[in-house]
């Protein structure tokens, strides 16, 4: 196989993709370290912010994509998590809620032009996206539309589907940790597993493993894929990183948390070790776990 292709990669070895103060430089010495992690490509991922501020970080980005082939060669497009997301408690997660926007047409179409093509995957809460019209605006211009951060119906993730919602990002995360005990968002969206890839993050802090080997039993394996959801602390052990002008504390045991230790904040946890932690703790076998960090994001993406 080649080496794992991961969908969801915010920074990495100290260097943070949503700061305004990323170089060339810096953003080509996290390409060659995501290499040294046996990671063959990534999308670059922009969080929630100020919508100007989202369109200046892809802008930025994707010129050096362009130009730069070392970076092309590690970053194959742009991942968009937000801003259309929910913006409840829990459901935001480490998203600043006042960036959080209503779905439009206009504003989606201004992140399609600051990513002149690069724009693979853009992550929205289906709620936030009345008539699933920019669910559809995106699909028509070959763009993986994925839910998450969401608290979204079963009545509307089915109609997402419908229109063209093709992942469910990183199922198990971006929720209250005290949810309904039947109908709630990570029952729902398992029930269109059918319909739908999902990704999960495999580290045994966003989700513990057993929780996690009852939800991978409920997936189908095409439809199974592991995402780190890296931050700039991934591979660099305890400490303060930054994430998007916030201020992240890796612990001890690596989990990422929040300034107000409520919830974590992205990972720290490369996927190399999350393929340990799933062979180790869940018996999944070498060639499984690589169609769930290879085969399975690559095929999402038809390409690759």
């Amino acid at each position: 196989m080649n080496g794992f292709f991961d969908l969801q990669v915010n920074g990495y070895a100290g260097v943070d993709f949503n700061s305004d103060e990323l170089t060339e430089d810096a953003l080509a010495e996290a390409c060659c370290r995501l290499r040294m992690d046996q990671v063959d490509r990534v999308l670059a991922t922009i969080i929630t912010a100020p919508l100007d501020a989202m369109v200046r970080r892809i802008d930025k980005i994707v010129g050096w994509m362009e130009t730069n082939d070392s970076i092309a060669s590690v970053i194959a497009g742009i991942h968009v998590e937000g801003p259309f997301i929910s913006p409840k408690d829990g459901f935001a997660g480490a998203h600043p809620k006042a960036s959080v926007l209503m779905a439009t047409e206009q504003d989606a179409g201004r992140l399609l032009v600051a990513a002149a093509g690069h724009l693979r995957i853009l992550t929205l809460a289906p709620e936030q996206d009345p008539g699933a019209s920019v669910t559809r605006f995106l699909t028509k211009h070959r763009v993986t539309v994925a839910a998450g951060h969401s608290d979204a119906s079963l009545e509307e993730l089915k109609a997402s589907a419908d229109a063209g919602l093709r992942l469910y990002t990183h199922l198990g995360n971006a929720c209250p940790s005290v949810v309904p005990r039947h109908d709630n968002i990570i029952q729902r969206v398992l029930s269109v597993a059918d319909r739908i890839a999902i990704s999960f993050i495999a580290d045994g802090h966003h989700i513990p493993m057993f929780a996690l080997g009852n939800y991978l039993r409920c997936v189908p394996q095409r439809h199974i894929i592991i995402v780190s959801d890296a931050i700039s602390a991934a591979g660099l052990g305890p400490g303060e990183y930054p994430l998007s002008g916030q201020t992240v504390f890796v612990d001890e045991s690596g989990a990422a948390w929040s300034e107000s230790r409520t919830h974590y904040a992205g990972c720290a946890t490369p996927l190399k070790r999350m393929k340990e932690l799933l062979n180790r703790e869940l018996g999944v076998g070498e060639s499984t776990i690589d169609e769930w960090m290879g085969d399975n994001p690559r095929r999402l993406l038809g390409s690759f």
